[in-house]
């Protein structure tokens, strides 16, 4: 906004009137400036607590937080935990030592007297009463052994193998093998994918780890063997895909990954990773898609003819999914929740701010109530029909409160500051966020799918890109299968364990859908207890 300049005049009244104008209107430039100025404060204040604040979206009213352990030293030499006793009158909470597992082997060490200490003071040999037992956990690093397969041969001495059909050596079947000549095992696969997907350890790590117990393994030929493995669970794939499109709701996200040699594309491009979380709800699905770019075609072509409910943020590229026929589109209110952390934050690291960010407490005050009704659904153990009579009970009232409160919010706010750009966001979404209202089994946010992701956004910062495009393909395959094995309350290593032993001797779709984690026998996976 700038003034005209004023015309020459010998007036005294429009003299007055041409300061008075030249006043109003210097007026106006700076409070135009000073809501710049705000505004620009208040993104410097975003984009630092981006790059320096605490990640946890947990509200924390603490502004003087203890300062944290160097090496994690806990208060007590031994850790607590609490269980519940019964007492007549009400359940008292008893501290106490968390036993071991059951299914660790034990090693019995006795501990006994000397032959003169057993004697007593009376003269006689005292009799054993009793025993006292305790128990400390030990641990041995990683033994590793070599699997000798030694397969006999027989011929006839009487005829030499004149009278035989096939030959005159007979010898025993070589065992089907995960990987054809090599010396993998299921064992040995299992646990460099486990330590690479599990534990974040890149391959070029593991290789020093093995190089300290002697043995020379070294990274390409581990990366050779996730990708070979990754093909011979593609149609593992295929029937997790039928799984995902079976239930009620899938959820999708999407991260970014760096991946090295796609054709036409630099070193240094973007790629994504995208996430599909579905199938049953006892039964649930986790699919990792590696693609190129962020096209909202993606999933509408990995979905192919599904109907029914998905759910994600609100990225643009959803957009066409979302209007498709047989589909109904649900938002996140965790996104639009943390459009109003961010107020918060940015205001902890303005100094001198003046301005209150109550608006934003009052937005979050009202999304807690929202969380409130569904924490309380899921400790009673609702059914899906409870949880829709209550949503209608508590949560639409509350809704519809909430939606008058940011309509009149939006005229009273900068649309450039970060509350303004939360409460746009929120009602652009409005729809998409109380539609999950309208079913029991749906839920208010993409929080499954955002978990599902995190494992491999961890991950990301250990081996930092994919060497290839069939590298991000096979990690795809993968993360797929491990994740969903944990959503299904597997141990990923033992699943795998089993798995690569089972798969050889698959043949049938049949065979194919006993070995996936949603339907594996779990007395195959040798879990200790």
């Amino acid at each position: 906004m700038t003034c005209e300049a004023p015309k020459l005049t010998n007036n005294v009244s429009e003299l007055k009137q041409m300061i008075s104008s030249l006043q109003g209107c210097h007026e106006k430039e700076v409070q135009q400036y000073q809501a710049d100025i705000k505004i620009l404060t208040e993104q410097v204040a975003f984009f630092r607590d981006k790059l320096f604040g605490r990640k946890s979206e947990k509200l924390s009213y603490d502004l003087n937080p203890p300062q944290l352990l160097l090496f994690d030293e806990p208060e007590d030499i031994e850790p607590d935990t609490e269980e519940e006793t019964d007492v007549p009158a009400h359940k008292r909470k008893k501290r106490g030592r968390r036993p071991l597992p059951k299914g660790l082997p034990r090693v019995d060490v006795i501990h006994d007297l000397t032959e003169e200490e057993l004697i007593c003071g009376c003269g006689c040999q005292q009799s054993c009463i009793g025993e006292e037992t305790s128990e400390q956990l030990d641990i041995i690093p990683a033994k590793i052994q070599v699997i000798r397969h030694i397969r006999l041969k027989y011929a006839c001495k009487n005829c030499e193998g004149v009278e035989s059909e096939g030959g005159a050596v007979v010898i025993a079947p070589a065992p089907k093998q995960l990987i054809p000549k090599s010396i993998a095992t299921p064992g040995l696969v299992a646990y460099i994918l486990t330590s690479k997907f599990i534990d974040h350890l890149p391959f070029y790590r593991q290789e020093g780890q093995f190089k300290r117990i002697g043995v020379d393994l070294s990274r390409a030929t581990m990366a050779n063997w996730a990708i070979k493995v990754a093909e011979l669970c593609r149609i593992l794939l295929s029937l997790l895909q039928t799984e995902l499109l079976s239930g009620p709701l899938i959820q999708i996200d999407e991260t970014t990954v760096q991946v090295l040699k796609e054709p036409g594309r630099k070193n240094t491009t973007k790629s994504y990773m995208w996430v599909f979380r579905g199938g049953l709800p006892d039964k649930p699905t986790i699919i990792f898609q590696y693609h190129p770019t962020r096209s909202g075609q993606v999933p509408f072509d990995y979905l192919r003819d599904y109907e029914g409910n998905i759910q994600t943020d609100g990225y643009i590229g959803y957009k066409a999914l979302g209007q498709r026929k047989g589909i109904i589109h649900l938002g996140c209110w965790a996104h639009a929740r943390r459009k109003f952390i961010e107020v918060l934050n940015a205001a902890k690291n303005i100094k001198n701010r003046k301005s209150k960010t109550g608006s934003a407490d009052i937005a979050l005050s009202y999304i807690r109530k929202l969380y409130a009704i569904e924490k309380r659904s899921k400790a009673l153990n609702h059914t899906p029909e409870q949880i829709y009579m209550e949503r209608q009970e508590k949560a639409r009232p509350i809704l519809d409160e909430f939606k008058i409160w940011l309509d009149k919010r939006l005229l009273q706010t900068p649309a450039k500051g970060l509350l303004g750009k939360a409460i746009a966001y929120t009602l652009n979404e409005w729809d998409k966020l109380i539609r999950y209202l309208d079913d029991g089994r749906l839920s208010p946010d993409n929080n499954l799918a955002e978990n599902a992701i995190r494992p491999f956004v961890v991950g990301r910062k250990n081996w930092l890109f994919s060497g290839s495009p069939k590298g991000a393909e096979a990690s795809a395959a993968l993360y797929s299968l491990i994740e969903t094995a944990k959503a299904n309350g597997l141990e990923p290593y033992f699943y795998l364990r089993c798995l690569f032993e089972k798969l050889p001797d698959a043949q049938t779709t049949d065979d194919y859908r006993a070995l996936l984690p949603q339907y594996i026998d779990r007395a195959l996976l040798g879990v200790p207890e």
